[in-house]
């Protein structure tokens, strides 16, 4: 193995892994303390995953929620970054193994790789039902929606077209709510008038749960209007029925088998395998169980954030797995490393103050739980648009992505309605199947 190249050896030196909320959260609040930071990922961007779903919609373009990493931390002379994959960590040497035989040393090793889907056993689903947690996911999902569309323009056959025409997704959290919503209105609304053969509103959009409820996290009187509204846009929702199979014809649920063309996965996540690289204990989800100061057991120089930790907050109830938690961590991790480098080792326990929940059903209604206040309808939505437009990168892109949904508002239009990647539609292929993946 070849180490890469030191900066300076004399800082104290913090690595960091993972350019999400959490990792950026850390660098950002490290901003002139005495430290030299390598930050390393596998992608060159910083991705705003809250609204991935409106990129598989049509709705945003990927420019619009995707940042390159080293034009972030251009004006910081304190960071080198890394576009690279860790395949390990070496703890007794304070090593991060990288993909291609190299290594880089740290004093302090901040984990924040988030987390993929997770099919509970059944990972051979993944290909007729692809999840939603990066930019290629986003497109591939994008591609084959449109594509369902542009199929059933071609198709005669009244089964086949019905099969084409039906969308499927999986899981009632809020991924699962905002895009069964969205493609409703897509189908409903948006492509209505473009195609000749077919009426897009003949579209069927199901949504799938294995809970007795959607948005299980929200109270019941907003999960039971969230329902209600997506009822109204068209969706139908199943409860109470889990998946049984996944396949290129379509899904099997409750004894029922649904010809569909399209399957979207949104009923749960798995770690990054950040708990095996550093030995950690870990939950049922594969997330490292951490140190209530957010440390690894036995190793106070290796903190974990983010999806990839298992933390409980001061209620003892599990911290989630959303943006601000990422960010609340990442900023105490910062803390820490400063009170340690000022000589304070008596390391404060990470303490979360959960601000709210928030999950939007189509284009004008929403729910927020802010605990004692809770919100639904337009107001709601126009609060969830503001606080996602506050936690975006820049002004071009807060104010793209107004515009962008301020059209949307007035003239149910998405613009991003590109269909990439490979677009033969004429390829005849069973349902579900991705053109654009090879034969």
């Amino acid at each position: 193995m070849t180490n890469a190249p030191a900066v300076d050896d004399r800082r104290h030196h913090v690595v960091v892994v993972g350019a999400g909320f959490g990792g950026l959260e850390t660098v950002h609040r490290l901003a002139g303390a005495p430290v030299r930071i390598t930050m390393i990922d596998r992608r060159n961007h910083h991705l705003f995953q809250p609204l991935l779903y409106q990129v598989a919609t049509a709705s945003l373009a990927t420019s619009e929620i995707a940042w390159p990493i080293r034009h972030l931390l251009r004006k910081r002379e304190d960071i080198a970054t890394l576009l690279a994959t860790v395949e390990g960590v070496d703890i007794a040497g304070r090593h991060v193994l990288l993909d291609d035989g190299s290594t880089v040393s740290y004093d302090t090793l901040v984990i924040a790789t988030g987390a993929r889907h997770a099919y509970f056993g059944h990972d051979d689903w993944e290909p007729f039902a692809p999840g939603l947690k990066t930019l290629e996911d986003a497109t591939t999902v994008r591609r084959r929606i449109l594509l369902a569309f542009e199929r059933a323009e071609r198709e005669s056959d009244p089964q086949r077209r019905a099969a084409l025409l039906t969308f499927v997704i999986i899981g009632a959290g809020p991924t699962g709510v905002e895009l069964a919503g969205t493609i409703a209105e897509l189908a409903r609304t948006t492509l209505v008038g473009d195609f000749r053969s077919i009426d897009t509103r003949e579209s069927r959009v199901v949504l799938i749960e294995a809970g007795p409820r959607v948005l299980a996290a929200f109270t019941e009187d907003l999960s039971a209007y969230a329902q209600r509204a997506l009822e109204k846009l068209g969706v139908e929702v199943e409860l109470g029925q889990p998946v049984t199979a996944c396949s290129a014809e379509g899904v099997v649920y409750g004894g029922k088998t649904l010809p569909a063309a399209t399957i979207i996965w949104a009923a749960g996540v798995q770690a990054s395998p950040a708990a095996q690289w550093i030995g950690a204990p870990s939950d049922r989800a594969g997330r490292a169980q951490v140190e209530p100061d957010l440390t690894v057991p036995g190793h106070k120089e290796i903190f974990v954030i983010g999806d990839a930790a298992s933390v409980a907050d001061p209620a003892g109830n599990p911290v989630p797995g959303i943006a601000p938690a990422a960010k609340q961590q990442g900023k105490h991790v910062a803390a820490t490393i400063r009170a340690r480098l000022a000589g304070n080792h008596q390391d404060a326990a990470f303490s979360y103050r959960h601000a709210g929940s928030l999950a939007t059903i189509g284009k004008r209604l929403a729910v927020i739980d802010f605990g004692r206040i809770k919100l639904r309808g337009a107001l709601a939505w126009w609060i969830w648009g503001l606080a996602h437009i506050y936690f975006l990168i820049g002004v071009r892109n807060r104010l793209s992505v107004a515009l962008s949904w301020l059209w949307i508002h007035t003239r149910d239009q998405r613009s991003s309605r590109l269909i990439t990647q490979g677009s033969a539609a004429g390829r005849s292929a069973d349902p579900g199947k991705d053109p654009a993946r090879p034969e």
